[in-house]
């Protein structure tokens, strides 16, 4: 039996069944959130017969979902074993959902190095671990790379930890198209919409307010990234999140040079099917009062397109020394993501417990889990029952800082 059959009986096993068919008395559900993770939600409800209505502030896909790197992966960050496997189990669920949807994930795993030896020696050990945990990870040396990579200088690595199961997608465009087809099965998106109340009666929530009028809503899902005030806004939720910042710049497409995402010492890249690369930034922002302030309002956009121009092109030279086809790289976009980061740093997913109408998806790795929250948390909004397998990730939890990444 194959990794992926066996993913298959194992989630069939924890959603305890199919969600029940919603034609004679379909939920009305308010998705307020259109990045990849709310998309995933709206597409698999509307697949079973909810009747979704989804919102944005901006628009699809216009706030984390734009600035993220979009590696879809289980790698050794993620921890412990359970998680490790809740993102196998989504990895499985992005090639069905490839399949459905033709969305434009490129499959081709990863390489990662690191530039010291204390710091490689312990990548040797996680690689081990992920071995031993299923996944199709193991060490390669200096030939294998140059059959692997021809593209991209390895500066002398000697070990460098490939990933197989790995890949990346473009994210905008994965939004949109899991969006489209849910409503071509009578979903309804508006934007700009924003979510600013909710109405109960006898306890209940009946509707939603919106700058653009009521919504009626039997439930409310709030997939909004790392909105500050939402959860507990909405929710009566504390949700605890250090939310930071990542520069992700674009390219016009280029010949393909990349098999592979590569994750080279200070920074990540990778090239789309449509020949585009995508860099991100390791470095994090600078210290000083003067970025502190500027990036108190966490601004998605550079104040000029001068600086954000420039920016790109330091991180586009910082790539070149891997892949030295960024010589002739071009910028086209470069966005200020917010990651979403719970304080612990994995997903928060369930109903609220103060207010059960009120279910809340929010995630750092909702590129990677995006396909497997929107099947599990469809399965409980739908059904009433919970998934053995959303357990550790309720609201409810207690949340403690630990930082793997």
């Amino acid at each position: 039996m194959d990794r992926r059959t066996l993913l298959k009986l194992l989630s069939a096993t924890a959603l305890v069944g199919c969600a029940p068919s919603q034609t004679e008395n379909p939920l009305t559900v308010v998705v307020a959130g259109a990045g990849i993770v709310g998309a995933s939600i709206a597409y698999h409800l509307a697949k079973a017969g909810a009747r979704v209505t989804v919102i944005d502030r901006v628009g699809p896909a216009t706030h984390a979902s734009r600035g993220t790197f979009a590696w879809i992966n289980a790698t050794y960050a993620k921890q412990p074993r359970s998680y490790h496997q809740f993102a196998q189990h989504s990895i499985s669920n992005w090639h069905d959902l490839q399949g459905e949807l033709s969305l434009p994930v490129r499959w081709g795993g990863s390489l990662e190095w690191f530039g010291g030896a204390e710091r490689t020696a312990k990548l040797v050990d996680q690689i081990a671990e992920q071995a031993d945990w299923g996944e199709d990870a193991r060490m390669v040396g200096a030939a294998d790379l140059a059959n692997m990579e021809p593209g991209v200088d390895f500066g002398g690595a000697a070990q460098v930890a490939f990933s197989g199961n790995d890949g990346a997608v473009d994210p905008v465009a994965a939004t949109k198209a899991m969006l489209a087809a849910a409503q071509k099965m009578g979903a309804v998106v508006k934007a700009p919409c924003e979510l600013t109340g909710t109405v109960l009666k006898a306890g209940r929530l009946v509707s939603v307010e919106t700058s653009m009028g009521p919504i009626k809503a039997d439930r409310l899902v709030l997939a909004t990234g790392a909105d500050p005030v939402a959860a507990e806004k909405f929710a009566d939720t504390d949700l605890p999140q250090r939310t930071t910042p990542g520069i992700i710049a674009v390219s016009k497409p280029m010949p393909l040079v990349l098999n592979s995402i590569i994750a080279a010492p200070g920074a990540h890249l990778h090239q789309r099917l449509d020949g585009r690369m995508v860099v991100g930034e390791q470095q994090g922002a600078p210290a000083g009062d003067a970025h502190a302030e500027r990036l108190a309002g966490r601004p998605n956009d550079y104040p000029e397109r001068w600086i954000a121009e420039d920016h790109a092109a330091r991180m586009f030279a910082v790539a070149e020394e891997f892949v030295p086809a960024m010589a002739d790289a071009v910028v086209e976009d470069v966005y200020i993501g917010w990651r979403p980061l719970p304080l612990d740093g994995h997903p928060v997913i369930g109903a609220a417990p103060n207010r059960p109408d009120v279910y809340l998806a929010v995630m750092h790795s909702g590129v990677t889990l995006a396909p497997v929250v929107g099947q599990l948390a469809s399965h409980e909004l739908l059904s009433g029952e919970a998934a053995p397998s959303l357990a550790e990730y309720r609201p409810g939890r207690e949340f403690e800082l630990i930082k793997r990444y």
